[in-house]
C-alpha cells in the first residue's frame, strides 16, 4: 500500500501503519458535490445547499456571513474507474471534510424591483481517498497495489451574485456563481480540492413561504458550464441540478423538513484526458433537515443541519451527505424609523430573521 498525505501542498510520505486520515466525509468531492461524473466525479455546484427558503433574500441591506461544513462518505465498486488528477483509478473509497465560508453584501433592496446580493465563497479542506488500483497516469502501473492520498488545503474561490423578488408569500431568485481556478491543485495526485478549471453556474429558485402557517415549499434548478483543466486536458460536460424541500416551523425557534436533489449530466466529457469517454453521470438523493434560530448577544443566528442519502447513481460514487450551516449578519442598515434588529420579533414571537438561506447563491 502506498500512502500519502499533503498539507497545504507539501507532500509527506507515511507508511501503512502510520498513515493519517485528516479528512472526514466525501468521496472525491471538492468545493462541489461528488454527484456527477465530470472530472474526478466532482461538481462546482454543491448539491444539497438548495433547501427550505432557497429563494428568500436578506430583508435588509448589509453584510451577511454563512459558514457551511460539508461532509461526505462514499464508495464505488471495483469495476468502476474514475479519473483523479490525470490518473485512472478503481475500487475507490473516499471521505472528505470541506468548510466553506461565504460573505454576502446586499447593497440594495430595490434594484430592478428586487434585492441584489454580491459575494464570495472560499473552501478549505479536501478529500481522503483509498484506491484499490491505479491503472494508468502519473501514478499508474499500480494494479494490485492499493494507494491512499489525502489533502487539506485551500480550494478555488467563487464569486457569487443573486437577484431576488417577493410577491406576497412567493419569493423568486436568479443567481450565478463563477469558479476561479487559483486554489491548490497537484497534477498526478489522487486527492485535490481545487478543480483547476473555470466554471459557471446559473440557477433559478422559488419559495412559497407562509409565516402564519409555518410552511415553506421551495425548489431550485440550474445548469453548470465547465471549462478545461489544462493540466490534464480534460473538458468536463455541462450539468443540470434540481433541488426541492418542504419544511414546517414547529415553534418560533425550530423547524423540520424533507429535502432532496437530482443531478444529471447533459453532455459528455471530452479532451485527451477523458480516457473513460463521455462518462455521463447521474444521482438522486433524499433526506431531512432541521433548523433553529437563536441569538448570541444582540446578533440573530440561524443554524441548519441536512443529511441526505444518495441512490440512482451512474458513473459516480454513492454515499451519505451531511451539511451544517451557521448564518448571521455582521452589519445591517436599518431604514429610518425602524427598530434595531436586536429588539424586533416576528409575529410568532421569535427573533426577527435577518439571516438568509445560504443555498440562495
Amino acid at each position: 500500500m502506498i500512502s500519502k498525505t499533503r498539507l497545504f501542498g507539501r507532500p509527506v510520505f507515511r507508511s501503512v501503519n502510520t498513515a493519517l486520515r485528516i479528512l472526514v466525509g466525501c468521496g472525491i468531492i471538492v468545493w462541489g458535490s461528488s454527484a456527477n461524473a465530470t472530472e474526478s466525479g466532482t461538481s462546482v455546484y454543491l448539491l444539497g445547499t438548495g433547501g427550505p427558503g432557497a429563494a428568500i433574500m436578506p430583508p435588509l441591506e448589509g453584510i451577511f456571513v454563512d459558514n457551511t461544513s460539508y461532509l461526505y462518505d462514499g464508495s464505488a465498486g471495483g469495476s468502476r474507474d474514475f479519473i483523479l488528477g490525470g490518473n485512472v483509478a478503481s475500487g475507490l473509497e473516499a471521505s472528505a471534510f470541506i468548510n466553506i465560508t461565504s460573505a454576502l453584501w446586499v447593497p440594495s433592496t430595490s434594484f430592478a424591483g428586487g434585492t441584489l446580493a454580491l459575494g464570495m465563497a472560499v473552501p478549505v479542506g479536501g478529500p481522503s481517498i483509498d484506491a484499490s488500483a491505479v491503472i494508468s497516469g502519473p501514478r499508474g502501473n499500480q494494479v494490485g497495489v492499493s494507494a491512499e492520498d489525502s489533502t487539506f488545503t485551500l480550494g478555488d474561490p467563487l464569486l457569487l451574485a443573486a437577484l431576488g423578488w417577493k410577491s406576497g408569500k412567493w419569493h423568486f431568485q436568479a443567481s450565478t456563481m463563477v469558479n476561479i481556478p487559483v486554489g491548490d491543485y497537484d497534477y498526478g495526485e489522487l486527492a485535490n480540492i481545487s478543480f483547476n478549471r473555470w466554471a459557471s453556474d446559473f440557477s433559478l429558485a422559488t419559495s412559497w413561504h407562509d409565516p402564519e402557517s409555518g410552511w415553506d415549499i421551495s425548489a431550485k434548478a440550474g445548469v453548470t458550464f465547465n471549462g478545461t483543466n489544462k493540466k490534464t486536458d480534460y473538458d468536463s460536460g455541462t450539468e443540470f441540478h434540481l433541488e426541492g424541500a418542504i419544511e414546517k416551523t414547529l415553534s418560533p425557534h425550530f423547524s423540520l423538513g424533507v429535502i432532496g436533489y437530482h443531478f444529471e449530466q447533459l453532455s459528455g466529457d471530452s479532451g485527451d484526458g477523458a480516457a473513460l469517454g463521455s462518462f455521463r453521470g447521474r444521482v438522486t438523493a433524499l433526506g431531512g433537515t432541521a433548523a433553529t434560530h437563536f441569538k448570541v448577544g444582540p446578533i440573530p443566528m440561524a443554524l441548519r443541519l441536512k443529511v441526505l442519502e444518495e441512490f440512482n447513481v451512474k458513473n459516480r460514487m454513492k454515499g451519505t451527505v451531511g451539511l451544517i450551516s451557521l448564518a448571521f449578519p455582521i452589519s445591517v442598515k436599518m431604514p429610518p424609523g425602524r427598530t434595531p434588529l436586536s429588539k424586533r420579533q416576528d409575529k410568532r414571537g421569535g427573533q426577527c430573521n435577518v439571516s438568509w438561506n445560504s443555498s440562495s447563491t
